[in-house]
């Protein structure tokens, strides 16, 4: 277990509440941010904190060597919005411990992840003086909004960012006591819809019938974005798309996540998706076209008759090896376009959008980060999976600093990330050093067997 000092310094960072997206957040993000520029600091790192146009970027250095490799660790300060809070079991920026479990907003993503990094870089610092490979640490406060501020500083800074490979813990475990090494992630693209009819709300009864209602054609064209197999119904979306290879698939299936324990992580009825494909996946390495949220007309108690104005909708695509985000956005324009009848106007806004990624596990350092887990669970064999979620930092790393990333979860599948009471085990703080100073070491030795520097 961590120490008293180390778990206390974790639930302060939890206090926090760095909602990126939220600008009435903005101060607290900035808070938050020096926080963390004063603990890498504190644990002997060179550490600086960089403002962009948005939130700060927070950068450390551990001394530089020749002839050793050099390792990006990132992570990331901010979090999600706590909405609905009235499901949260406590208030979500004031940590609870309880059976070993911490509950907060960002507990897993990434506050206890990236912390547990810091605890590990902070441990051996103190026992060798030093560090097996020269180490950079990037801490940023947007990765929930799509890091819009990062792309430019890496492009900055890319000569003083130059790295070999980058860790990033901001995955997670297929299951507990499982070491999980992650070596896809799905892309993202997301849009905003609204549908707009008469120009106010108007009384139901009078207009009924005569005034086509925008809550319906959005219902109709939502509806109409999927097949009776549940397969995304936009023209060209499937395009790109590459099927799974056969070792992948079989790997998948012994693996311990399958659709019993998805169903109890979830709480469905039920689980369905796209024929042909296990939920795993599905979730894993098939596109997706998901409604985040809708609304239109009267949302309070008790009945009033109206027709409503306008009716919106956000959506997130989730995407795969190949597909294009923009591209992807441009043909979602297109399904809304052709489909909305002359009695609406329809607005479409993009959102923020990421690449998928995908590397080989077994090349470059993955052999060292899967002997790092090794060392870490002795006697399991790592899993190797694809992930659905998205990190857009992934594809910068890959495409400006031409460095790949080894994905390392150290969160539960049950974490509820994005969710109410999401939460993180305190004995993963000390999993997750342990596991910086295997990968360090390992890194380290795989540098010095192929002669990178």
């Amino acid at each position: 277990m961590p120490t008293e000092t180390a778990l206390n310094q974790y639930l302060d960072f939890l206090r926090f509440s760095s909602i990126s997206t939220d600008s009435t957040h903005k101060e607290q993000v900035v808070e938050c941010a020096e926080w963390v520029r004063q603990k890498l600091a504190a644990i002997g790192l060179e550490a600086t904190r960089h403002e962009t146009p948005g939130h700060p970027i927070i950068l450390a250095r551990g001394s530089h060597k020749a002839g050793r490799p050099t390792v990006l660790i990132y992570g990331h300060y901010d979090v999600q919005p706590v909405d609905p809070l009235a499901l949260w079991h406590r208030s979500p920026f004031n940590p609870g411990v309880h059976d070993g479990i911490v509950t907060a907003r960002g507990a897993s993503d990434n506050k206890g992840q990236i912390f547990s990094h810091i605890l590990g870089v902070e441990q051996a610092l103190k026992e060798k003086g030093d560090l097996p490979v020269n180490l950079i640490m990037l801490i940023e406060g947007e990765e929930e909004i799509g890091s819009p501020n990062l792309a430019p500083f890496l492009l900055a800074h890319r000569e003083e960012l130059a790295c070999d490979v980058v860790a990033i813990s901001d995955t997670a475990m297929i299951a507990p006591n499982h070491p999980t090494f992650t070596y896809g992630l799905r892309g993202l693209a997301a849009v905003e819809v609204t549908v707009t009819g008469p120009d106010h709300d108007l009384h139901s009864g009078l207009f009924g019938g005569a005034v086509e209602n925008p809550a319906t054609v959005l219902a109709r064209l939502i509806a109409g974005m999927h097949d009776k197999n549940l397969k995304v119904a936009l023209d060209g979306f499937y395009k790109e798309v590459k099927p799974l290879q056969s070792w992948e698939r079989k790997a998948w299936k012994r693996l311990p996540l399958q659709e019993r324990a998805l169903l109890k992580i979830t709480g469905a009825p039920a689980l369905r998706g796209e024929k042909g494909f296990t939920a795993l996946e599905r979730i894993c390495a098939r596109p997706t076209a998901e409604v985040n949220g809708i609304g239109s007309g009267y949302q309070g108690e008790g009945t009033k008759t109206v027709l409503p104005s306008t009716a919106s909708a956000k959506f997130t695509f989730r995407l795969v090896p190949d597909q294009d985000p923009k591209k992807i956005v441009r043909i979602v324009q297109a399904y809304f376009k052709k489909n909305a009848p002359p009695s609406v106007k329809i607005n479409i806004v993009p959102g923020h959008c990421g690449e998928s990624y995908l590397v080989d596990p077994n090349a470059g350092f993955g052999a060292a980060a899967q002997k790092a887990l090794k060392r870490l669970f002795p006697g399991k064999k790592p899993a190797l999976i694809r992930e659905g979620g998205t990190i857009p930092v992934v594809a910068d790393f890959k495409s400006i600093l031409k460095a790949d990333t080894l994905l390392l979860g150290l969160c539960l599948p049950d974490c509820n990330a994005h969710s109410p009471n999401e939460t993180f085990p305190v004995a993963h703080l000390d999993l997750g050093a342990n596991l910086n100073r295997y990968l360090l070491e390992e890194i380290a030795a795989a540098g010095k067997e192929t002669g990178r520097k």
